[in-house]
């Protein structure tokens, strides 16, 4: 694959007008159709260039943080490289939560950042910071501050290259005087780099010795478990067609939720706190575990060490081993290393453990509808969720916040095949959700988008990122853009990690939330919404959301003790600090629910 494009003329040879003329036609030259950032002195010149091109078009989100995670969203939904501008200083600061979701989720984006004179630094003038000491560690693969014209280029170059080869952000600050002077020519002399933007990621796959020793291992194994991760984005049949070879059972982490079918009879859903009970008998009971692109944290989720031999398969070497005990490494891009050791497995004859863990799934569906139908104060959470799949549509695309909306997506929703859902996972930052559904719909404005978001990360930063929405809806194909709001007044995912983790009863100074009517808001800016605190109203508010003809806020009231219970067995082991905690508050409907939930759960 090569991400220049085609005829591309050699901006570096052929000046005209200013660097920053040369850095959009560079940006052009990498194929990136959209800049997302906000303005300011610092990034004049380069916002003067893109007025100037006309393309890449410039997207303003209202806050640098914002415009970061639209840039993630972007390279998670569209592919390619994210690329967001900010000014020096605060501007530049603002970035960090958004590039950090890039490095932990393993995204390209590229950030250009201005800062101050060149003839000013070092003598604390205004809003000068020091960015690479800022950048220092979010950017570790390539950080850059531009000295001279004839340097931008490779520079430029250097930065998509690293951010595509290591998959992780590329920081190039642009001081303000540098982007003023005239385009460059790139002399043949000594000390001065010519580049191209061209990039190709070729093929990699495992030694066939490596492939040999890791299909004796899973050939040996009887109770076999595949975890699937983002990794494996691209070999969604060759995990399938695996794990039918082995008989096996496939979970996988959040980042791979949307890879794996999970109308598959045999796949048990997401892993992990926020996963479901069947994934959680698979883990505890396999005695051989294939992971293929996952690096997924939720340790004490995985088989127990010495319990099962493992293999693993990830493009990222260093990713290998990290979390489990791996007998067999397996260096290579997931659908070449699968389709290679597909060959030298051998068919599984009995099927016990298929049947057993098609079983835990059956199970796992039953104990999922019986937590959504629970009856709650006024709306269970989970409920609202189950109820998406129903009226999802099949080229839908979903973008999830952080908080309690996030185990409501992993449990409750089964994506249809070829629908795209990205959440800030391993940062696990608050707020990002409605600027990742911006950015999915720029991607593909013919597509309907759903934000599943609740009302803490929503007042973070979702409020004012509906007002880019109220800006851009018009001029979409498809105006189809549903944020569900899931208020319950509670910073919930933390209470319930409170009387989980440290056995502490709610803190409402810390955790109680100010009432905000959602949907009205929505309405305020010129979009449609409806506010339901009716479970039977559910079903049609999710048909009146799909087929409004504008941007909709959906905003359902929900019950805050609807417990965030991990799957058994793990999560009865949780059981006794949450009843320690839950007893010393004043209301006992939490508690009620919890000893429901733990029912359900128990069978």
């Amino acid at each position: 694959m090569t991400d220049a494009a085609e005829g591309t003329r050699p901006d570096d040879r052929e000046p005209s007008g200013s660097v920053t003329d040369l850095v959009v036609r560079r940006l052009a030259s990498w194929r990136v159709d959209r800049v997302f950032g906000y303005s300011g002195d610092g990034i004049n010149p380069l916002l003067g260039a893109l007025r100037r091109a006309g393309s890449p078009a410039f997207v303003q989100a209202r806050h640098e943080e914002a415009a970061a995670f639209m840039a993630v969203a972007h390279a998670k939904y569209a592919g390619g490289v994210g690329v967001v501008t900010a000014t020096q200083g605060p501007g530049a600061v603002h970035l960090l939560n958004g590039l950090y979701d890039a490095r932990m989720d393993s995204v390209p984006v590229v950030a250009l950042v201005g800062q101050q004179s060149r003839t000013v630094l070092g003598s604390a003038y205004q809003q000068e910071i020091d960015l690479p000491a800022l950048f220092k560690d979010v950017a570790s693969e390539f950080l850059q501050q531009v000295t001279d014209a004839e340097q931008l280029p490779m520079v430029l170059d250097r930065a998509f290259k690293a951010a595509l080869a290591t998959r992780s952000p590329a920081v190039v600050i642009l001081p303000h005087d540098l982007q003023q002077e005239a385009t460059p020519t790139t002399p043949h002399e000594h000390g001065v780099v010519p580049s191209s933007p061209v990039w190709s990621l070729g093929s990699v796959s495992p030694p066939e010795e490596d492939l040999r020793d890791a299909a004796a291992v899973l050939n040996a194994g009887r109770r076999i478990a595949l975890l699937v991760g983002q990794g494996a984005a691209h070999a969604q049949q060759e995990v399938v067609a695996v794990a039918e070879r082995l008989g096996a059972g496939i979970t996988t982490s959040l980042l791979g939720k949307p890879y794996v079918d999970e109308s598959l009879p045999f796949s048990t859903g997401t892993m992990g706190h926020l996963g479901t009970t069947s994934s959680a008998h698979l883990m505890d009971t396999c005695d051989t575990l294939l992971i293929v692109g996952s690096n997924d944290p939720w340790t004490e989720y995985y088989p127990a060490p010495g319990q099962a031999r493992a293999v693993q398969i990830d493009i990222d070497p260093k990713a290998i081993g990290n979390r489990y005990p791996i007998e067999v490494a397996l260096h290579g891009d997931a659908a070449a290393a699968l389709a290679a050791l597909l060959l030298l497995l051998h068919g599984r004859q009995e099927q016990d453990y298929r049947t057993e863990v098609e079983q835990e799934v059956e199970r796992w569906h039953r104990i999922a509808l019986e937590r959504a139908m629970t009856p709650a104060d006024p709306v269970n959470p989970e409920r609202v969720v189950h109820e998406l799949n129903s009226v999802l549509p099949e080229d839908a695309q979903v973008a999830v916040d952080v908080g309690s909306c996030v185990y409501w997506y992993a449990r409750q929703l089964r994506l249809p095949r070829g629908v795209p859902a990205h959440l800030s996972s391993t940062l696990g930052c608050m707020g990002a959700g409605v600027s990742y559904g911006i950015a999915a719909k720029l991607a593909r404005p013919d597509r309907p988008v759903v934000v599943l978001v609740g009302d803490g990360a929503l007042q973070m930063a979702g409020l004012a990122e509906l007002i880019t929405v109220s800006r851009l809806w018009k001029g979409w194909a498809d105006p189809r853009f549903v944020v569900c709001v899931l208020t319950n007044r509670d910073l919930a995912e933390v209470s319930w990690e409170q009387r989980e983790m440290e056995g502490e009863p709610r803190f409402v100074d810390s955790q109680a939330l100010p009432e905000v009517d959602a949907a009205a808001y929505g309405r305020l800016l010129g979009l449609d919404g409806v506010r339901v605190q009716d479970p039977e109203r559910l079903a049609d508010a999710w048909h009146q959301a799909f087929s409004s003809d504008r941007p909709f806020v959906l905003d359902v009231v929900t019950d805050p003790n609807v417990p965030l219970l991990p799957p058994f067995p793990a999560g009865a082991a949780k059981l006794d600090a949450m009843r320690g905690a839950l007893a010393s508050e004043p209301d006992s409907s939490a508690g009620r629910l919890l000893e429901r939930y733990a029912d359900i759960e128990a069978g």
